[in-house]
């Protein structure tokens, strides 16, 4: 049995300026032809690589072959009520070889985050008007559209909120912040590798709820319900890590709480999101230093509950806050 092609996502440096090119021109070329030849087939390495001076890329590699390629500017709106700092997406393209395998969902969730960690709070980009199937695949990724000019459709979205977290204080802090955004019927669903701090951020959660007892991992009982001292809403905190699919989360009866609860999912990433539509996407990455303790958390919103996270999380920052990027 052959293994499982390995896909790499890298920030791109000036070095990677001629793989880049060539996954460009490559993916473009191999577009359907609709009106004139697209701008990409003009990319040489030397404007690929100003691209990254100015602003950054990503490169993405499957078995150390290059596969796909996203430039990123960045600009700051003036225009706006509180100018604020905007990613825009340039030549989002995946070789050919490597289409229909998520590779361009992997390397937009990372720029988004990427630009986030850069303290931009919004992302946007041109679809040309003659591919529709590229708008409706955007438009699956939370974009929407925000002006038509004469052959682009100008779309965009709200960035996920970042935070870097030095510590575990840090990290139990940010759930004492985030407990100040969260109501009763809201769903949290956390994903981040073993040891990454999601327990830790909702033992923080809790504290910030006022919730009775302990918060500790619930493995082995899958799901803990915490009332609140206050008579605020409780806290439902579930473990999904042994579950197999979404019907054995059906088995917990999360929906006799959830209107009455904050419930928050750990490893409920491809599961939970049923329970749903509006709900709180938390995930927590190491740094790629082992002996550094240093977490980047990403918040992301979906659903009308969760519009304008940026500012409903602002809004409710300590004095102080934490560090962020």
């Amino acid at each position: 049995m052959s293994a499982e092609p390995q896909l790499d996502l890298a920030l791109a440096t000036e070095v990677d300026a001629p793989a880049l090119v060539e996954v460009i021109r490559t993916a473009f070329g191999a577009r359907r032809a609709a009106g004139p030849p697209p701008a990409a087939m003009s990319e040489t390495e030397e404007s690929v690589a100003r691209a990254l001076r100015d602003g950054f890329g990503i490169i993405a590699r499957v078995d150390g072959r290059p596969a796909g390629a996203v430039l990123v500017g960045i600009h700051v709106d003036v225009d706006s009520d509180s100018p604020a700092a905007v990613a825009t997406w340039h030549r989002v393209s995946v070789h050919p070889d490597f289409q229909r395998h998520g590779i361009a969902t992997s390397m937009i969730e990372t720029a988004e985050e990427m630009a986030a960690l850069r303290g931009c709070t919004y992302a946007e980009l041109g679809v040309r008007m003659e591919f529709p199937e590229l708008l409706a695949w955007w438009t699956a990724l939370g974009y929407e559209v925000l002006g038509r000019g004469d052959k682009l459709l100008r779309v965009g979205r709200e960035l996920p909120v970042a935070f870097q977290v030095p510590t575990g204080d840090d990290m139990h802090a940010l759930g004492e912040w985030i407990a100040r955004v969260v109501r009763a019927g809201d769903l949290i669903i956390a994903s981040g590798s073993l040891g990454a701090g999601k327990t830790t951020f909702t033992q923080g959660l809790g504290a910030g709820m006022g919730v009775e007892g302990p918060v500790v991992s619930p493995t082995f009982v899958l799901s803990r319900v915490h009332p609140a001292a206050n008579g605020g809403p409780t806290l439902v905190h579930v473990d999904a890590y042994r579950l197999g699919d979404g019907a054995e989360l059906d088995d917990i009866d999360l929906d006799e709480s959830a209107a009455d609860a904050v419930t928050l999912v750990e490893w409920g990433e491809g599961l939970a999101e049923r329970l749903n539509s509006d709900r709180l996407m938390l995930s927590i990455e190491r740094s790629g230093d082992p002996d550094d303790e240093t977490r980047f958390v990403f918040f992301r919103g979906f659903g009308e509950r969760w519009e304008h996270l940026h500012r409903q999380i602002e809004m409710a920052a300590p004095i102080g806050g934490l560090p962020r990027d």
